[in-house]
């Protein structure tokens, strides 16, 4: 038997050993699925780790890319780990600006890029990135480097692989993964072979699947939590089936019938959204029946259900929501959720639905997973993150910040030891940022972020993502954030679901021509007065919303408002909107 893996390479050498696969990775391309053997991974990964050997890179060099979620990306990290080089993955969304500044500050000596647009930016960083000598492309594009061409194999460098391979030590650095940052400049986590092995095989604890079952990958492999995944599939022999972008994923998820992917609350709240928006369509019985299954699943729970009520949600499992597991391919037995928080209301119905949602909590610092929910042998609780994983300790301080503890804490912020020794204290434990709680049974609760929680001018304090996630639960409301901090009273920027609204003014007789006239429409502003309201009610007076201003255009990365990670980037958004923030406060705040 094979020791467990302690090197990030070991998880596919060992499926390669013990249950190789015939589809190991695959990638669609131009209509046909192009599928790659446990074999062809590992062979291709280390004739290209040959190939970079020949370019000059060696051990400990730094080699980043910028790429959507494609069978290459998985083979150029599997040469960069068997050869101990350290990869920098870039989110493609970043700017020229942070391009630069991530290649800069890490040193980068060559760099992949998928497609032209990612070639053009990492072209423009280079000029101020003395370090960076190639950039090659996954794409073929007339007269640049294809990444293929790096593919080489050489008897001489053969062996010197087999040497670095041998050399590569489990506290070796892995990676270097650039936070994405509310504000200022990213922080470039420093996450070891063991930080994440060790996170993978905590998690395969809580993954109902067995050898050959299929996943779905399309959350960025640049971010640690669909990375770790990825490792994690191959650790237990999974298809996985790469997707570069969110078109047409609703396609895709049908023909590879998955029986796991990873989402974030957004993405299910779409899927919600779109589910409800075909209910709304239906008439007479079918309506009545659709909308009774759904009041059924706003109900559901883990324990405390009658027999007249299971015997009701057989019956709407078999009519309804049957037809809610066709639309995600018929055979999900986990839908894992995290990056932010999902709604309890929306977790019940999934599940509910026979499509377990296992919501999870992690930071890029702890590679990811801190706890994670598990439907079986009773380790579900809604509105909570579930247990720790079995190799990791989380204690609440004084302040209520979770702390944490364990082998998947990374090694320490790149270049940045006084930043490094803010977040880890002398005895270990990772300072969050995050505000929570654990029960009695030990499920951890997350209620707000330390830093973004803030003190009205009466003193009292406000956790803004509470309030926002009731808000965004509204189908009248898109995208929310609280405001108030210093002032009276707490306020909203609320950015109204225009789809839905369009919908509502066609039945409401409202004439909709256009979103910045709608977002001034007097029965539009009361009908999402009524929606602030019911929030109202289940809050405490300090921290109700007492105003808000409805925003006309969405809310987007590119715009500025959100970190590719999709977390609200708050100073920024108060800057953009600072005259709408001042017509609510005036000069009485």
């Amino acid at each position: 038997m094979r020791p467990n893996p302690t090197r990030l390479f070991d998880f596919l050498d060992l499926q390669l050993a013990e249950f190789p696969q015939e589809v190991c990775i695959a990638t669609k391309e131009k209509g046909t699925w192009h599928n790659y053997t446990t074999a062809d991974v590992v062979t291709h990964g280390e004739q290209l780790a040959i190939g970079l050997m020949a370019l000059g890179i060696k051990p400990g060099d730094r080699v980043a890319m910028a790429s959507g979620n494609r069978s290459e990306w998985c083979i150029v990290d599997q040469a960069l780990l068997r050869m101990g080089a350290v990869s920098v993955p870039i989110y493609p969304t970043s700017s020229v600006e942070d391009y630069a500044y991530i290649l800069h500050h890490a040193g980068v000596r060559l760099f992949f890029a998928s497609n032209q647009e990612l070639y053009d930016k990492a072209h423009a960083a280079a000029a101020s990135v003395p370090s960076l000598q190639h950039i090659y492309t996954f794409d073929h594009l007339d007269g640049l480097p294809h990444w293929s061409s790096l593919l080489k194999e050489d008897a001489g460098l053969r062996a010197t692989l087999e040497l670095y391979k041998a050399s590569v030590k489990q506290d070796d650095l892995a990676t270097i993964i650039y936070t994405s940052g509310t504000t200022g400049k990213p922080k470039g986590v420093m996450l070891s072979h063991h930080n994440v092995a060790s996170n993978v095989e905590a998690s395969a604890d809580r993954l109902p699947v067995e050898v050959g079952s299929r996943c779905i990958s399309f959350l960025p492999l640049c971010h640690i939590y669909e990375r770790m995944l990825m490792y994690l599939y191959q650790r237990t022999g999974m298809a996985i089936h790469f997707q570069e972008t969110l078109d047409d994923l609703g396609t895709r998820i049908k023909e590879v019938r998955p029986h796991v992917f990873t989402g974030v609350p957004r993405l299910l709240e779409k899927i919600y959204d779109s589910i409800i928006a075909k209910g709304e369509a239906l008439t007479g019985v079918k309506r009545k029946l659709f909308f009774w299954a759904l009041d059924l699943g706003e109900r559901y729970d883990v324990h405390g259900r009658s027999a007249w009520y299971n015997f009701q949600l057989r019956i709407a499992r078999k009519l309804i929501f049957s037809k809610w597991q066709e639309a995600l391919g018929g055979e999900v037995l986990c839908v894992a959720s995290g990056s932010a928080a999902l709604h309890p209301r929306l977790a019940r119905i999934y599940n509910a639905a026979g499509i377990p949602v296992m919501e999870g909590y992690g930071l890029t610092e702890t590679s990811p997973v801190v706890s994670v929910n598990d439907a079986r042998n009773d380790g579900l609780r809604f509105g909570s993150v579930g247990k720790p994983l079995r190799n990791v300790q989380v204690q609440i301080a004084d302040d209520g910040e979770i702390l944490i503890k364990g082998p998947n804490v990374m090694l320490g912020y790149y270049k940045d030891p006084d930043n490094t020794a803010l977040a880890i204290d002398a005895e270990g434990w990772l300072h969050s940022g995050d505000i929570g709680k654990m029960d009695g049974d030990g499920f951890l609760f997350i209620t707000d972020r330390k830093k973004e929680m803030f003190k009205t001018s009466g003193g009292k304090y406000v956790a803004p993502q509470v309030i926002e996630n009731k808000l965004r639960a509204s189908r009248f409301i898109e995208q929310a954030m609280v405001i108030g901090e210093n002032h009276k009273f707490p306020a909203a920027l609320i950015v109204p679901s225009f789809p839905f609204l369009k919908d509502y003014c066609a039945l409401k007789g409202i004439p909709f021509t256009g979103q910045e006239a709608l977002v001034h429409d007097a029965a539009i502003i009361a009908r999402l007065q009524q929606e602030v309201d019911k929030v109202n009610q289940g809050l405490g007076h300090w921290e109700q919303i007492k105003k808000f201003a409805l925003l006309s255009s969405e809310w987007t990365i590119d715009g500025g408002e959100f970190t590719p990670s999709l977390k609200l980037r708050r100073k920024p958004i108060l800057a953009k909107y600072a005259k709408e923030v001042g017509k609510i406060y005036g000069d009485a705040s």
